[in-house]
C-alpha cells in the first residue's frame, strides 16, 4: 500500500492541510488559527497516514494544539526546520535554521517546479519575497506587511476614516480607496523591485511563484511573468516528506 502523507501548514492566520499519496492530492482543507479545534471534527474520519509533516510559524501555543490532535495516530510528526542544503536547494542564510520552515517549504516546491531562478512571493498576513539562483541557490529575501495588515496598521495608528472596504483605483479620489490602492501598491513595488535585481543577478527576467490570500489581487498589478500556485508550502512539505522517509522526527 503507497504511503499516506498528512501535510499541514499552521501559518499566523490560517491553518491549511492536506492528505495525499504519492500521486494524488486527496484530501484538503483550511480552518483559522483561532478556530483550531475544528480539526478534531475535520480528521475524525480521516485515513491514518503514514507519515505526518508541519510547518509551524504560529509559535509554541498553536504547536501544542497539532500536537495534542496528532496523538489520534500512532505516529510522531515531523516539524519541518530549514537547513543548509535539501531537495535540490542550498540556504545561504547566515543562520540556515532562523529562517521560517514556510519560507523554506515554498523554496522547495518553487525549485521543484522551476529548476531555475525565480522569486518566491507568499502574499500572506506578512508577504515574503524571495530570491532563488539559477542553481537553486536562496539568496535571500525581504518580509513585509501583507495586505491587510498594512490597511489595520494604517487604520490603527491614525486618525483616517474606516467606513468603506475601498478598492483599487489609478488615481483615488477617497481615503478608503486610497488606503486600499496603497498598500497593493507598496507590495507590487517590493516584489517588482526584488525581480529588477534578480534580473541584474541572473542575467534573465526570474518567473514569480505567487501564493498566499492575497495572491490574486497581487498578481493583477505585477508586470513580471506570474505563476500562481496554491498551497505552496503543503507542495514543499511534500517533496521533503519524500527526500527523507526515514529521517526521525
Amino acid at each position: 500500500m503507497d504511503p499516506l502523507f498528512l501535510l499541514v501548514d499552521s501559518g499566523n492566520t490560517n491553518i491549511k492541510w492536506a492528505l495525499r499519496d504519492g500521486l494524488t492530492w486527496l484530501q484538503r482543507g483550511a480552518v483559522a488559527q483561532e478556530e483550531i479545534t475544528l480539526l478534531e471534527q475535520e480528521w475524525q474520519k480521516l485515513r491514518e497516514p503514514s507519515c505526518i509533516m508541519v510547518s509551524d510559524v504560529a509559535g509554541a501555543e498553536a504547536k501544542a494544539e497539532l500536537s495534542m490532535l496528532f496523538s489520534r495516530w500512532n505516529i510522531e510528526p515531523r516539524w519541518a526546520i530549514a537547513v543548509a542544503y535539501q531537495c535540490g536547494v542550498r540556504n545561504y542564510y547566515a543562520n540556515p535554521a532562523q529562517l521560517g520552515s514556510d519560507r523554506w517549504a515554498a523554496l522547495v516546491a518553487a525549485w521543484q517546479t522551476e529548476r531555475q531562478g525565480c522569486l518566491v512571493v507568499d502574499a500572506g498576513t506578512a508577504m515574503t519575497v524571495d530570491a532563488l539562483s539559477d542553481t537553486g541557490e536562496f539568496l535571500g529575501g525581504i518580509i513585509t506587511p501583507g495586505f491587510d495588515l498594512m490597511r489595520k496598521t494604517l487604520i490603527g495608528n491614525t486618525a483616517v476614516p474606516n467606513k468603506d472596504d475601498g478598492e483599487f483605483c489609478d488615481y483615488p479620489d477617497s481615503t478608503a480607496d486610497a488606503i486600499y490602492s496603497g498598500a497593493t501598491h507598496a507590495m507590487a513595488g517590493a516584489v517588482e523591485r526584488m525581480a529588477a535585481l534578480l534580473t541584474n543577478t541572473l542575467g534573465h527576467a526570474p518567473v514569480c511563484i505567487l501564493s498566499g490570500g492575497a495572491a490574486q489581487l497581487l498578481q493583477s498589478q505585477l508586470s513580471v511573468t506570474v505563476k500562481v500556485i496554491d498551497n505552496l508550502v503543503l507542495e514543499g512539505l511534500f517533496a521533503i516528506a519524500q527526500e527523507n522517509p526515514e529521517t526521525p522526527p
